[in-house]
């Protein structure tokens, strides 16, 4: 317990780079899975094959794909651009199936609705189709986040500069306090990162009850769990 007190500030910095360098991927994965995913609902016949590729993107080793970023890229292997990208590609390999399954989950009846009152493709995209799968894109949203704050600490064994730092040096100079300090942060930012995805889900989708919304992202969040991702 010392430790950590003595060590606030390095436990409150650290916190902080690891939060900009998980929130950044997050958003970058969710609104790059938004046309991926309607692609691979939109067009049935690809659908299998975009949602089996995609999510195989999240089986590359985390050293392995730094290594083939910073190839394919010309980025320096070790830098902080390295570890974000590939956040963004594990986050889009999760998210993409919530997006492809929250668009399958729209009622026919509803979409059928808006076309028949005059919505073109796009209108309808946008007030209906996207507003309604709210429910299954939060589940998967919140899968990706907790995932990718998680994944992040990956990041000192290419010298960035996180949470991952307490783990590698606490384990090395076997200060079990530091290690456990690194543990709880991670957890703890997890889990305000939730709440406050759970909270802006509520202030997004008022028109849902909220039984009804939790249900959904339950039986989303079991679907993403039995295929091994959560």
């Amino acid at each position: 317990m010392s430790w950590v007190l003595d060590n606030l500030d390095l436990i409150w910095s650290l916190s902080l780079d690891h939060v900009r360098q998980s929130v950044i991927p997050i958003v970058l994965g969710f609104l790059i899975a938004i046309p991926v995913g309607w692609l691979a609902w939109r067009y049935t016949p690809l659908r299998g094959t975009v949602l089996t590729t995609i999510g195989l993107l999240y089986t590359i080793p985390s050293l392995g794909l730094f290594a083939l970023l910073a190839a394919l890229f010309g980025i320096p292997y070790l830098s902080e651009s390295n570890l974000i990208i590939a956040l963004t590609i594990y986050g889009v390999a999760i998210m993409t199936r919530s997006v492809a399954d929250g668009l399958e989950s729209v009622d026919a009846a509803t979409r059928s609705a808006a076309i028949a009152v005059g919505y073109g493709p796009w209108r309808r995209f946008w007030v209906v189709d996207l507003p309604l799968s709210g429910p299954v894109l939060l589940a998967g949203l919140r899968v990706t986040a907790t995932s990718t704050i998680s994944l992040a600490t990956v990041g000192i064994l290419i010298g960035v500069q996180n949470l991952g730092y307490l783990f590698t040096n606490g384990s090395q100079r076997r200060i079990i306090p530091e290690v456990l300090a690194g543990v709880v942060a991670v957890v703890v930012i997890a889990l305000i990162v939730d709440l406050l995805l759970i909270l802006a889900g509520r202030l997004a989708m008022p028109w849902i009850p909220r039984q009804g919304q939790e249900r959904r992202e339950r039986a989303a969040m079991r679907r993403l769990a039995a295929e091994g991702i959560a």
